[in-house]
């Protein structure tokens, strides 16, 4: 009798625990990184009697955790490559969202300042047309600013997001700190906390999604998470505190991340990091936003430079050369390294001679390295092409880099950022109409007695002060002799331009296009407007007005003209986001798969649940029967007993 109620309570109780453990299950169905849990039951083992063994019924060894260790890594992996890949993704629209096509975009306003001097070429006198000029530059100078301005609060936002980030990751480590000691001192009782170990999970879940973890187990169920490869954030109960700080230069447009391991502050390379939301902003922050930051400097500093240039060649209303047009801010000059020990600075131009260096100029940030006092090399970041120098200034892609002052020490290093500044202070550089310096220096004149239909279809003055008057002498329809360099023949071409400058490049004098079919002995006169003028007053030339709407055409960047600039810059962060886009798709679809798969050995399944709950409710009213059965045979003994 005794052993038919232990046994029957042994089952009862049994079937109660597996009960219970479902019924948790089935609460925690949408609780995230929770393991599904199951009792596991034993025979409580024999008692041998004279006529054999006879069972002893159930008991409950142990509340088992579902769990691979293996696939929660995985999962844990990639999401966080998704979890970078989607942030930098968010980050890249917003971008693209300031670089905007159509009549409201950047481009639209560049064309419409060039454009602007066709109807001041038409009446150089009107100041009417001259202030729509004024105003159309004013119109491109403020869409520059208030693109550069959009581009500040997006990286302002970009910190204060990677700020709160690391100050979570922190947070996150020192709780698992605390979990992991909870958990060593659980695992002494000889069984697994499960809870402790999904809230575990689950936190390096959250960590994971800011920056990609790595976790290795120790005996005592203590877990040392690193990131980066092999930087230790948390070793069992220890903590190691991650930062943010400024790259090496001091650079305002980069942050690196750090790491404070024992007091010793170790920078953390960005390429280490892997995945994680801490890893697309930095990636967004100090690759694309810097690279479309570039973008954008060198449109403006190279527009700027090529008008100011042409403008300098001409004359305003009051018969005075003209000055800049557009007012560009100053290059910033080197960014030291931090561990520097001459006391050299580097200044930063645009290159002026042989000849300017707008149309050369890339996008990229360039480092110099100095490898003594006076010699280096210039290491450009975008492609790591090097150019050696054996002493400064020296030119690179359209830049003069030169000596501010000081000397350099051997392993000295600079960062030059020429297009950082570029168009966040651009604006129009005076506001008087009188002031635009329309009017050509130099005149060109075919004369009066000539015979063919040769007549002058452009001028363009390429140096100041103008050269001395030259007489182009024909002397047959195919060649010409100047009264410059004597007897030596040249050939014509209509359509082909004429250079004052026969040694190219050339860079002085003027560069002159006919159009017609000369004859013998026809000439034409090119100087300085007060040697050949057909007009009475200079100021009705509007020569450098056609000279600057001229410069829509102009070869300016990387093979494209000036007024497809703009579209070069909307196609290149196009691909970007495209890039990007690409990217966050497929990391996205291996997270949700490797996911799935971890759900499928640690998720709930309520139909599963559901049966196995029918299943221990049958078990568990079957022990009660067995107990009802029990008392009984025990109130039927008593009674007779009693009689």
């Amino acid at each position: 009798m005794n052993g038919i109620i232990n046994i029957g309570l042994r089952s009862l109780q049994a079937n109660q625990s597996a009960l219970q453990v479902i019924g948790n299950n089935i609460a925690n169905v949408n609780t995230p990184n929770y393991s599904r849990q199951s009792a596991v039951l034993s025979s409580a083992g024999t008692q041998f009697s004279g006529s054999g063994f006879y069972g002893k019924g159930v008991d409950v060894v142990a509340v088992q955790r579902h769990h691979s260790e293996y696939l929660t890594q995985q999962a844990a992996l990639s999401a966080s490559v998704s979890a970078g890949d989607t942030r930098r993704l968010e980050q890249l629209k917003q971008l693209e969202d300031i670089f905007q096509g159509g009549a409201a975009g950047l481009g639209s306003a560049i064309n419409d300042m060039m454009n602007a001097f066709s109807d001041a070429a038409s009446a150089p006198t009107d100041l009417a047309a001259r202030s729509v000029v004024l105003t159309r530059i004013d119109e491109t100078s403020a869409r520059f600013r208030a693109a550069t301005s959009r581009m500040d609060d997006l990286q302002r936002g970009v910190m204060a997001e990677l700020n709160d980030a690391t100050r979570t990751v922190n947070r996150l480590a020192v709780q698992n700190g605390k979990i992991n000691t909870d958990i060593a001192r659980a695992v002494g009782t000889g069984q697994e906390p499960n809870d402790l170990l999904d809230q575990r999970d689950r936190m390096i879940a959250e960590l994971s999604d800011l920056v990609q973890t790595r976790v290795i187990g120790a005996s005592d169920g203590t877990v040392s998470v690193f990131i980066a490869g092999s930087q230790p954030l948390v070793l069992g109960g220890q903590i190691h505190e991650f930062g943010l700080a400024r790259d090496l230069y001091g650079d305002p447009a980069k942050i690196k991340l750090t790491m404070d391991v024992n007091g010793a502050i170790t920078p953390i390379e960005e390429a280490t990091l892997g995945g994680g939301k801490i890893a697309g902003l930095l990636r967004f922050q100090n690759s694309d936003l810097a690279d479309a930051g570039n973008l954008l400097g060198r449109l403006a500093l190279a527009i700027g430079t090529v008008v100011n240039d042409q403008h300098h060649l001409g004359l305003d209303l009051d018969g005075n050369a003209g000055g800049d047009l557009i007012q560009l801010p100053p290059i910033p000059g080197g960014l030291p390294a931090s561990g520097n020990t001459g006391t050299a600075s580097l200044q930063v131009a645009v290159q002026t001679a042989p000849s300017s260096g707008a149309s050369l100029l890339t996008t990229s940030n360039y480092q110099v390295s100095f490898t003594g006092a006076t010699a280096g090399n210039i290491i450009r970041l975008s492609d790591g092409q090097v150019t050696a120098f054996t002493g400064l200034p020296a030119s690179v892609d359209g830049l003069q880099i030169s000596l501010g002052g000081g000397t350099a020490a051997a392993g000295d290093n600079f960062l030059l950022t020429p297009f950082s500044q570029a168009a966040k202070s651009i604006q129009t550089a005076f506001a008087a109409p009188r002031a635009l310096a329309l009017s050509n220096p130099i005149s060109a004149l075919a004369a009066s007695t000539n015979t063919g239909t040769l007549v002058v279809d452009g001028l363009t003055t390429r140096s100041l002060p103008a050269p001395a008057a030259v007489t182009l002498s024909f002397t047959s329809a195919t060649t010409y002799t100047r009264s410059d360099t004597g007897a030596t023949v040249y050939t014509y071409a209509a359509g082909q331009a004429i250079e004052y400058d026969t040694t190219p490049p050339a860079t002085t004098g003027w560069a002159l296009t006919l159009k017609g079919s000369p004859k013998a002995a026809d000439t034409v006169l090119v100087g300085a407007n007060a040697v050949v003028q057909p007009n009475a007053d200079p100021r009705l030339n509007g020569g450098n007005a056609r000279s600057l709407l001229n410069l829509r055409d102009a070869t300016l960047f990387d093979g494209s003209v000036l007024s497809d600039g703009y579209a070069g810059v909307l196609s290149q962060v196009g691909v970007m986001v495209q890039g990007a886009t690409t990217a966050a798709d497929v990391s996205s679809a291996i997270a949700a798969n490797v996911e799935q798969d971890r759900s499928a050995v640690s998720g709930v399944n309520l139909d599963e649940e559901a049966a196995r709950m029918l299943q221990y409710q049958q078990a568990y009213q079957a022990s009660a029967k067995m107990l009802q059965m029990a008392q009984g045979m025990f109130d039927a003994l008593m009674q007779n007993l009693v009689r």
